[in-house]
Parts: C-alpha cells; structure tokens; sequence
C-alpha cells in the first residue's frame, strides 16, 4: 500500500504540474493559492496573452549590475534577466480575488524574487511555501518576510515528481 503524501508534497507537486505549462527556455516556474486544503488557483511564468513568448519570439535579455561584496571586497557582478516574461506570482495574483488571498497559503516551485516578494506582502497570504533558492534576493527577501509577519519556509526536503523538475535543459 502506497503511503500517502501530505499536504505540504501535494500543494507543491501541482505548483510544478502547473510550471509544465511555460514556455520559458530558461526556467519553468508555477504557483499555486492554498485556503487550508482547497486550491484556489494556479499560475505559471510566461508572456503576456496573446504575445509570442520567448520560445516563440526569444529571451528579451537586459543586462543588470549589481554590486557584490565578498571577503570585505567589492565587485560588479554582471547579470542578464529576461523581461519578456511574467512572474508565476504575478499570474497568481493577476487572476486570483483579494478575499480568497486573504490568510491562504502561496506554494511557489522557487523562492520569490524581489519584485513578487513585494507584491506578495501586500497582497494577504499569510504563508509563502517554495521549493528553489533565488539566492540572488534571497537574504533580503526572507528580511521582508519576517518583518511583515508573513511565514517564509523553503521544502528542503522536497522531490519533484519524476519528470518535472522546472530546470530547462537544451
């Protein structure tokens, strides 16, 4: 007999489910909005609607600076972002109402950037669950969290299920 998954497992097997619906060459990311156990709504990264998408069209790459500091140092780091693209987040809260946001749960396949971090805040989840670092905000993101009061945990311990892992490979 099977054991079965909890909740946890489950929420985030289909935020990846949902990942398998980009069009990004890059990364696949989905989400999902939880209110205790039922699901609300999923989302996944990609271009606007009715816009070629980067598979389509290609990255629409910008280069970004950002300054690093390592063993007392400072360093420009050089960084390419694709702006083509809409955030699984984004998505979400795009098509998701206020009042189901509102104390519900946000399972997320990688850890938000700056930018849904800060629409996430405000947006009345009271839990982001993710799976992936985003080392990049990281520090800064999870700061946020706590002070807002919003719980912020990552699933370590996590396996996607066989076959979707949201990494791109070409």
């Amino acid at each position: 007999m099977s054991r079965r998954k909890d909740w946890d497992t489950y929420f985030m097997d289909i935020a990846y489910m949902a990942s398998t619906r980009s069009q990004c060459p890059r990364r696949r990311v989905g989400a999902v909005l939880v209110q205790g156990k039922k699901l609300l709504g999923s989302a996944y990264n990609g271009a606007p609607m009715g816009v070629p998408d980067c598979s389509e069209a290609g990255c629409m790459l910008v280069e970004e600076y950002e300054v690093k500091v390592a063993n007392g140092r400072e360093e420009m780091v050089k960084k390419q972002r694709c702006i083509r693209t809409i955030h699984a987040e984004q998505n979400l809260l795009l098509f998701t109402d206020r009042s189901d946001r509102e104390g519900s749960t946000v399972y997320v396949t990688d850890q938000p950037c700056w930018t849904c971090a800060n629409m996430l805040a405000n947006s009345g989840v009271t839990e982001i669950v993710y799976h992936r670092t985003y080392p990049k905000d990281k520090d800064k993101v999870t700061e946020m969290m706590v002070t807002r009061g919003i719980r912020f945990r990552q699933l370590g311990d996590y396996t996607p299920p066989s076959g979707i892992d949201g990494e791109v490979t070409n």
